[in-house]
């Protein structure tokens, strides 16, 4: 069956934050977004604190309606930035941390240590450390030698980590290879099948408070069946550890709630609480998620200018070339990644459309943003937003062809503010250094 890309105006229509305006065209939260690209220039990334707010509350929504008392833990990987980051604990989140960067920005944003957990593998002997000196609620431990490790730096410091082991289930999330993370052969967890006996070891060592499990089987899953089948085998696992008298009193359930960017069938967060209430839920566990993507992707619009146009050959389609490129939005050429795009501008909205394809000008032929888009006939100048890049978008930019990192704008009650500004191009290389035998010559 042949898969139709959605239009603007249906691109519009499941996405309640953008609106087209007939004078202002299109609106983000109530903002001119052609007032933005005009004022700070392109490329630029907009997010927006409404959005943010709003989705956190139906999430959490979900789990007050199937009874279940829910910690939030919002994943950084997704959007670290201290705006953002501040929002989110506003609205009674914690965070989710993968490395001792991260850690000390959950700290910077105002978020208690008691609230954030350490995920993550190749946890190193400093970051290990950072966690127990701060205290932090949870470190969920992904192997037995990184557990062993951990007991001699708490035992040698005089100090105690609670600790979650993170359990592999075997689980196929379903979704794009290089976020799946619940499968045999994937790096993350302790095979399901070792836990019981690394859980006993735990509760032997010294340093070590050992509460329960955790698990993520990846990102961006549509479906479900995969959560229904990790929480299964975990709710098992619950059972047969206290069955033999070993203490378990924390579920860590993970991420992975999928959204839309194209025309997936994202399931509603109803769906994530439901499968937790139906496997975890009678179990008398402290339960909790590490929404990202789920809450990020779609309170983000990365802006962009048109440099130029270049025709092709018949049945080939032409090329848009505009500023922002690879370097900043990884996601198309990493994984494949579809991301739709509208142009600013009122009078491009219901114009004829034809195939293009909307390219960057980082020198990969891998800098390409959009393929054989149906999109209207684009003018040089002309701006355009491209979607749902809350979520893994600014927070994996480089600067790749010394191009410097894009702007960043909050927008939320019809106001907007600069939250970073454009990188310097002379920051680039402010670091660098030259040997002293070149620089003498």
């Amino acid at each position: 069956m042949t898969r139709h890309d959605p239009d603007i105006m249906n691109l519009l229509a499941s996405r309640p934050s953008l609106h087209m305006d007939g004078q202002d065209g299109l609106l983000f939260e109530g903002v001119p977004l052609q007032t933005i690209a005009s004022a700070v220039g392109t490329p630029c990334w907009v997010t927006g604190a409404g959005t943010l707010r709003r989705r956190t509350r139906n999430l959490r929504k979900a789990f007050t309606e199937r009874g279940i008392d829910i910690s939030l833990h919002y994943a950084l990987k997704a959007n670290d930035h201290l705006a953002t980051l501040t929002v989110l604990h506003q609205e009674g989140c914690g965070a989710d941390v993968v490395s001792g960067g991260e850690l000390r920005r959950a700290l910077a944003a105002g978020i208690s240590p008691s609230q954030i957990v350490f995920s993550g593998v190749g946890k190193t002997d400093a970051e290990l450390m950072l966690a127990l000196q701060e205290d932090i609620g949870q470190i969920n431990v992904e192997s037995v030698e990184e557990l062993r490790r951990l007991s001699h730096l708490a035992r040698a410091s005089s100090l105690t980590a609670r600790v979650a082991l993170r359990v592999n289930p075997h689980i196929d999330a379903e979704t794009h290879d290089k976020i799946s993370t619940g499968r045999l052969g994937d790096k993350f967890g302790i095979d399901w099948a070792d836990v019981p006996a690394l859980y006993r070891e735990a509760s032997t060592l010294p340093g070590i408070d050992i509460r329960g499990l955790a698990t993520h089987i990846g990102s961006q899953i549509l479906s479900p069946a995969p959560f229904k089948a990790a929480y299964a085998r975990i709710a098992e696992m619950v059972v047969g550890l206290r069955d033999e008298g070993l203490s378990v009193s924390v579920v860590d359930c993970g991420g992975g709630l999928g959204v839309r960017y194209r025309d997936e069938l994202a399931p509603p967060p109803a769906a994530l609480a439901g499968a937790i209430a139906e496997t975890l839920g009678h179990l008398d566990l402290k339960l909790a998620i590490e929404p990202g993507r789920w809450i990020a992707a779609p309170a983000g619009v990365l802006l962009a200018s048109v440099i130029d146009l270049k025709a092709q050959r018949e049945g080939v389609s032409d090329f848009v070339i505009v500023d922002a490129a690879m370097n900043d939005l990884a996601r198309p050429s990493l994984y494949g990644a579809w991301h739709g795009i509208i142009p600013l501008a009122p009078d491009l909205a219901y114009a004829e459309t034809a195939p293009q394809t909307v390219v960057g000008p980082v020198c990969e032929s891998s800098d390409v943003l959009a393929k054989d888009r149906l999109l209207p006939a684009v003018r040089t100048g002309d701006q355009i937003a491209i979607l749902d890049t809350g979520a893994y978008g600014a927070v994996m930019s480089s600067t790749y062809n010394s191009r410097p990192l894009a702007a960043q704008v909050m927008i939320e009650h019809g106001q907007w503010q600069v939250v970073r500004k454009r990188q310097r191009v002379e920051a680039l290389w402010g670091h660098d250094s030259i040997p002293e035998w070149l620089d003498s010559e």
